[in-house]
C-alpha cells in the first residue's frame, strides 16, 4: 500500500445490492429533504491564509451583492413555493443570519423548517482552526440557533464545506446526531466518532443548484429534468433499499424568477407521486437512529 493511502476508517465499506432495507414512515420508498442554504456572506471578511473568500480584491460589491439577493428576495419566492406544494425546509444555516437579518430566520421558523449549523458566516473557514475555535463555533451555533428559534441543531454542514480532521468528532460530542458532510452514499449510515452517535445525511452535490447552474451550467429546465430523474431512480431503487433524496438550494439561484417556474414543477411531481416520505433531515435521523442504527452497529 501507498504511504498515506489508508482509509481514514469514518465508516464502513457495505455493497449497495447487499445491505437490509430501510423502511420509512408509510411504506414509503424514499426520504425526501430540501435543504435551503440561509447564508451570510461578509463584504470585507478576514483572510484565511489557505483560501480566499472573494475572487475578486476586497470589498467584493458584486460577489456580496448577488448573494444578498437570496435574504432580500429570493428566500420568500422559494420558501413561498415550498409551502404551496407541502415541502419543509432544513435549513443549512449561517447563524449569524439570526443577528445580522432576523426577519429571514423567523419567517423560516414559522413555517415549520428545521435548522442545523452551516457554520458561522459563510465566508469564514475551518481550514487551520484549531480546537478550541472549532469548539467556540459549535458552541456558538447552539446558543445563537436555540435563542432565536427555540430549536437545538441536531446536524451540521461545515462553513463552505471546509473541515478539520476533529471536526466529526466534536460535533457527535456536543450531542448533534448527523453530518452532511459525506457525499459517499445514497442512504445513512453510522459515521464512526470518539464519543456519541452520529450519523451521515444523504447530502448531494451533484444536484445542488450551486453545481446545476456554476458548474454544469444547466438551464433551468435541465436543471427540473436532473431533479426528476434522481427522483424517479431513487424512488424505483427505494422500493428494495429505501434511499434517501436531498435538494440542496440558494435562493440567490432558485429564487430567481427565470428558474422557480421549472423548479416548482419538481415539487409538484414529487408531491404527487406518492413515493416520496418529503419530511426533514433531523426526522430521517430520528427514524434510523430509534430502528436502523443499532442493526448497522452491531
Amino acid at each position: 500500500m501507498l504511504e498515506g493511502s489508508a482509509d481514514p476508517g469514518l465508516y464502513k465499506f457495505t455493497p449497495y445490492r447487499d445491505r437490509a432495507k430501510i423502511a420509512w414512515p408509510g411504506n414509503k420508498t424514499v426520504a425526501v429533504w430540501v435543504s435551503p442554504n440561509l447564508e451570510y456572506y461578509e463584504i470585507d471578511p478576514a483572510a484565511n491564509p489557505h483560501r480566499k473568500s472573494w475572487n475578486r480584491p476586497h470589498p467584493d460589491v458584486v460577489g456580496y451583492a448577488h448573494r444578498d439577493y437570496a435574504n432580500r428576495v429570493g428566500h420568500w419566492r422559494m420558501a413561498d413555493v415550498m409551502s404551496k406544494h407541502g415541502f419543509p425546509g432544513s435549513v443549512s444555516l449561517s447563524v449569524a443570519l439570526c443577528d445580522h437579518i432576523p426577519e429571514v430566520v423567523e419567517d423560516a421558523n414559522l413555517r415549520g423548517w428545521e435548522f442545523f449549523s452551516h457554520g458561522i458566516y459563510n465566508t469564514r473557514y475551518s481550514y487551520g482552526m484549531d480546537e478550541a475555535q472549532e469548539r467556540a463555533i459549535i458552541e456558538d451555533s447552539i446558543r445563537t440557533v436555540r435563542a432565536a428559534t427555540g430549536q437545538t441543531i441536531k446536524g451540521w454542514l461545515a462553513p463552505a464545506l471546509t473541515h478539520t480532521p476533529r471536526t466529526l468528532d466534536l460535533i457527535a460530542e456536543y450531542g448533534l446526531n448527523y453530518t452532511c458532510d459525506l457525499y459517499h452514499d445514497d442512504q445513512p449510515g453510522p459515521v464512526n466518532v470518539a464519543n456519541g452517535r452520529l450519523i451521515s445525511m444523504p447530502y448531494s452535490l451533484e444536484v445542488n443548484d450551486h453545481y446545476g447552474f456554476f458548474v454544469y451550467n444547466m438551464s433551468p429546465r435541465e436543471y427540473a429534468e436532473t431533479l426528476i430523474r434522481q427522483y424517479e431512480r431513487l424512488a424505483a431503487e427505494g422500493e428494495a433499499s429505501g434511499t434517501v433524496m436531498c435538494i440542496p438550494l440558494h435562493s440567490y439561484l432558485i429564487g430567481q424568477p427565470h428558474r422557480i417556474g421549472p423548479f416548482e414543477e419538481v415539487l409538484r411531481h414529487i408531491a404527487a407521486d406518492g413515493r416520496a416520505w418529503i419530511t426533514r433531515s433531523g426526522d430521517i435521523a430520528d427514524h434510523y437512529l430509534a430502528n436502523h442504527y443499532d442493526r448497522e452497529t452491531a
